[in-house]
């Protein structure tokens, strides 16, 4: 078979699920020729079990070397722009200490309230249009607000936020990046942005997440530079995951009507369906390690410094782990999908606050409107990277 998993505008169509199947079925470690300049030759692992194992080794299968992207950048770009997905250990302990004291499932309930709130203003303001884009007026609204909300920072500033957001994680789409360097000056403009936000704090104190990454407890905090990288990193994973499993979910619900009815006859099943979403959605479809020492897997020698994907997409519809993986079910239980990582050092840091965010999201899309409908087509995202949509027009009545 044909094996292209790197070329945006493939995934244009739509995910290439027949490559995938035929990688997990007669090719699980497979050497990728790349017919790119930017992303060099590297090794697909697509089954579930092989994708959750080496997430996992962070000892044989280094985040910081090479970092977490096929596409090549220059040593030092990669150094100025090193979050805290791409470090390994010790470093990677420290920085997942100090940043977990703004993330435990505690602090989030507390969010919990106002991003409810912010949920049903939202519903509300499309109600009353009727018919709409689901992904610019919901599924980056509010994700959006949860990013900025956290953060403290200001309602004025956040359409400029989330704009700078999409340019980073669309650097393939035209829509959203208009020249081959609008990532970087993006990137550039949201660290920029983020020194700001730390002056503000240092200067006056304030009880978020801010304020508490970059107090001093026990001797350390974040440094000036650790944070802005956060916020790098917060603003595009937290924003455009998020938006991407809403937009996935939404368009999945639409394409399966008995499911959305199913959900609207049993609102209880919201969380369930929000891990039976993210699934289906696979928002990352991969990220990269890089081997410290050679590997041998199925039979196959991962040389040490070889890049290496892990498909995380992939193994979400791995038939061998999921019974009947292409059936979109809200009910699926167990349901252990790898969309956070599949565990170990590098487990999403976000996870409970998006399943929060989507389970919410649900509750109060079922609980003010009384259908949704299709209005249109959707529009993929030109990436290979994230699974995204860019429009879903839809019409909805309360």
């Amino acid at each position: 078979m044909d094996i292209d998993l790197i070329s945006p505008d493939q995934w244009i169509a739509g995910i290439p699920h027949e490559q995938f199947e035929w990688l997990r079925r007669e090719a699980p470690v497979f050497w990728h020729r790349s017919d790119d300049a930017s992303v060099p030759d590297f090794w697909a692992l697509t089954r579930h079990a092989d994708v959750q194992a080496t997430n996992r080794d962070v000892d044989r299968f280094s985040s910081q070397r090479g970092g977490v992207f096929l596409n090549m950048q220059s040593l030092e770009e990669r150094e100025l722009f090193r979050t805290i997905i791409e470090t390994d250990v010790p470093e990677h302990t420290r920085l997942r200490r100090l940043v977990n004291r703004g993330f435990t499932p505690r602090a989030i309930s507390h969010f919990e309230t106002s991003y409810r709130q912010a949920a049903r203003s939202v519903l509300a303001r499309v109600l009353e249009q009727g018919t709409f884009d689901w992904v610019t007026e919901v599924a980056s609204t509010l994700p959006a607000y949860a990013i900025s909300e956290l953060l403290g920072v200001p309602v004025e500033d956040r359409p400029q936020v989330t704009a700078w957001t999409n340019t980073i994680s669309g650097g393939n789409d035209p829509e959203f990046a208009d020249s081959p360097d609008a990532s970087l000056v993006a990137a550039t403009a949201l660290y920029t942005y983020a020194t700001q936000l730390a002056e503000q704090r240092r200067a006056e104190p304030l009880d978020d997440i801010v304020t508490k990454l970059i107090t001093e407890v026990d001797d350390d905090a974040l440094g000036a530079h650790e944070f802005e990288v956060f916020v790098l990193a917060l603003a595009v994973a937290g924003n455009e995951t998020t938006r991407t499993a809403m937009s996935q979910g939404m368009l999945a619900l639409l394409d399966h009507p008995e499911q959305m009815q199913l959900l609207r006859s049993q609102r209880q099943l919201a969380g369930s369906a929000a891990d039976e979403i993210i699934r289906w959605s696979s928002p990352i479809v991969y990220f990269r390690r890089t081997a410290t020492c050679d590997v041998e897997l199925h039979g196959v020698t991962i040389r040490e410094n070889d890049p290496v994907a892990l498909y995380y997409l992939s193994a979400n519809y791995d038939d061998s782990v999921f019974a009947d993986p292409h059936r979109f079910d809200i009910t699926r239980s167990p349901n252990p999908h790898v969309s956070f990582g599949g565990g170990g050092p590098h487990y999403c840091l976000g996870a409970h606050l998006a399943r929060l965010e989507i389970t919410v999201l649900l509750d109060e899309l079922l609980a003010n409107t009384h259908s949704v409908e299709r209005a249109g087509d959707p529009a993929r995202l030109r990436s290979s990277w994230i699974n995204g949509l860019k429009h879903l027009p839809v019409t909805v009545t309360g």
